[in-house]
C-alpha cells in the first residue's frame, strides 16, 4: 500500500508579473496545479475555481481517473458559465494537473500545458503531454525540439478549462515504486527550466530534502528570467508492508466438540471417576469437604503484573495518539506571514516555532514575488510579526501586497 511520506508545495510570482495566477493543492493523497489565464485578475478566479472543486477529495467506489475527470470537467462547467455571466472575466480559463495516490497506482487527469513528472533512481520522466501548438506541431514532425524551444507561439495552448462548455481530459495511472518522486508544476517553470536541468537539480537535492529541491527549482526559474508565475508541488511515495502475521494454529482447548462443549472439557470429563452408586452419599448426604484456596505461583503473578503493565503502556500511548493528531489538524488550521530564505514575503503554514533538532513546525504554503525589502518599516513591523492567522486573512493580506494596494 502506497502513502505520501514526504512533500512541499511552493509557489511564486515570478520576475516579470505582477500577480500570481496559478493555483494548487497540496492535500495527500490528493494534489493539484492549476495555471490561469485571462484579462485582469480572470486567470486567478478561473484557477481557483479549479482546485476548489478537488477541495472535498475524491469519492464513491468508481476508479480515481474517472473521479479524477469528473471533478476536472465540473471545474470546467463552473469557468464557462462564469466567464459568460460576468463580461470582466469573459474567455477566462485554467491548465489544470490533478494527481492523486492510490493503493497501489497514481493517477492523472490533465488538460492544458501544466506538467508531472516522475523521478526514478537517475531517470526522469514526464507523465503528461501538453496541449500547446508546439507540442501539436512536435507530435507531427513538424518541429523539432530545438525548433520548439524557440517558437514565437510556444505559449499557445490548444485545450483548457473554461473556454469551452465541454473539455477533453486525459487521465492515466501508473504503477507506483517505493521511493518514486513526482513533480506537479506549471509552464512557469518548464519554459525556463530545460528537462535536463531539472533533472540535475532533483538528483541533487530531492534525496535530501524535498522542501530543498523545491526551492532550488524555483530559484532556477527566477534566475533564468522569471516570465511567469511558478508553482511547484513535490511528494515522495512509500510502501508500507500491511501483510499479516500468519495464523497461529488453533488451540486445542478452543476446539468444540460436538454438542458445543470443549474437546477438552470432553476429556477431562472422560477422565472423572464416574459417580458412585452402591453406598454412596445423596446430594443432600454429601459431605463438605473445605479446600484451601490456591496461591498464584510467581509465574502467574509474574504474568499478570505484565498484562497490567502493558495495558497501562496501551493506554499512553493511546492518549498520546490522540494529543498528536488533535496537535496536528490544529498546526494545518493556523498561519503567519514572514519571509523565506531569499527575502520574499511568503505564507507559512503552522506555527512559528522549531522543536529540538531543528524541526520546524511550519511550511511554506505560499511565496509572493514581494520583497520584505521593499515594505516601509511599519508595514514590515506588522505585516511580518509571526501573527498567528487563518488563511484566508493571510492570503487576502499578501494578494493585496502583490497587487500593490499597500505598501
Amino acid at each position: 500500500m502506497l502513502r505520501v511520506a514526504e512533500q512541499y508545495a511552493g509557489t511564486d510570482t515570478g520576475r516579470q508579473r505582477r500577480a500570481n495566477e496559478d493555483s494548487h493543492l497540496a492535500r495527500a493523497p490528493l494534489f493539484v496545479v492549476a495555471d490561469g489565464m485571462g484579462g485582469a485578475q480572470a486567470g486567478e478566479v478561473a484557477s481557483r475555481i479549479a482546485v476548489e472543486s478537488f477541495e472535498g477529495g475524491l469519492h464513491g467506489p468508481g476508479e480515481p481517473e474517472e473521479a479524477l475527470a469528473q471533478l476536472a470537467r465540473a471545474a470546467n462547467a463552473r469557468i464557462h458559465e462564469l466567464s459568460h455571466s460576468h463580461a470582466e472575466q469573459a474567455g477566462m480559463g485554467t491548465t489544470l494537473t490533478a494527481f492523486y495516490v492510490g493503493e497501489r497506482e497514481v493517477s492523472i487527469a490533465h488538460v492544458g500545458d501544466s506538467r508531472a513528472y516522475r523521478l526514478r533512481g537517475a531517470e526522469l520522466t514526464r507523465l503528461t503531454d501538453d496541449h500547446s501548438l508546439v507540442d501539436e506541431l512536435l507530435r507531427q514532425g513538424r518541429l523539432t525540439p530545438e525548433e520548439a524551444l524557440e517558437h514565437p507561439q510556444r505559449s499557445v495552448i490548444t485545450r483548457a478549462l473554461g473556454p469551452e462548455g465541454f473539455v477533453e481530459v486525459d487521465t492515466r495511472s501508473y504503477t507506483a515504486h517505493d521511493g518514486d518522486v513526482y513533480l506537479l508544476c506549471s509552464d512557469g517553470l518548464t519554459t525556463m527550466v530545460p528537462e535536463e536541468r531539472l533533472a540535475e537539480l532533483l538528483l541533487a537535492y530531492a534525496p535530501k530534502s524535498l522542501r530543498d529541491a523545491g526551492e532550488a527549482l524555483i530559484a532556477a526559474a527566477n534566475e533564468a528570467g522569471g516570465r511567469d508565475n511558478i508553482t511547484v508541488l513535490l511528494l515522495r511515495v512509500e510502501e508500507l508492508d500491511t501483510s499479516l502475521a500468519p495464523a497461529t494454529e488453533e488451540s486445542p482447548a478452543a476446539r468444540v466438540a460436538p454438542g458445543g462443549a470443549s474437546a477438552t472439557g470432553t476429556a477431562q470429563a472422560l477422565r472423572e471417576p464416574p459417580p458412585t452408586t452402591a453406598g454412596a452419599h445423596s446430594d443432600a448426604e454429601a459431605p463438605v469437604v473445605a479446600r484451601r484456596p490456591r496461591r498464584p505461583g510467581p509465574q502467574r503473578s509474574g504474568r499478570r503484573r505484565r498484562i497490567r503493565r502493558a495495558g497501562a503502556v496501551a493506554v499512553v500511548i493511546a492518549v498520546l495518539v490522540v494529543i498528536g493528531a488533535g496537535a496536528y489538524v490544529a498546526l494545518q488550521s493556523v498561519y503567519f506571514i514572514g519571509t523565506n530564505g531569499r527575502g520574499l514575503v511568503t505564507v507559512f503554514r503552522g506555527v512559528p516555532y522549531k522543536l529540538p533538532g531543528n524541526i520546524a513546525l511550519y511550511s511554506s504554503d505560499y511565496v509572493s514575488g514581494v520583497g520584505a525589502s521593499t515594505l516601509t518599516p511599519q508595514r514590515r513591523h506588522t505585516l511580518l510579526d509571526h501573527s498567528l492567522r487563518s488563511e484566508a486573512n493571510a492570503a487576502s493580506l499578501v494578494r493585496s501586497l502583490e497587487l500593490g494596494e499597500v505598501e
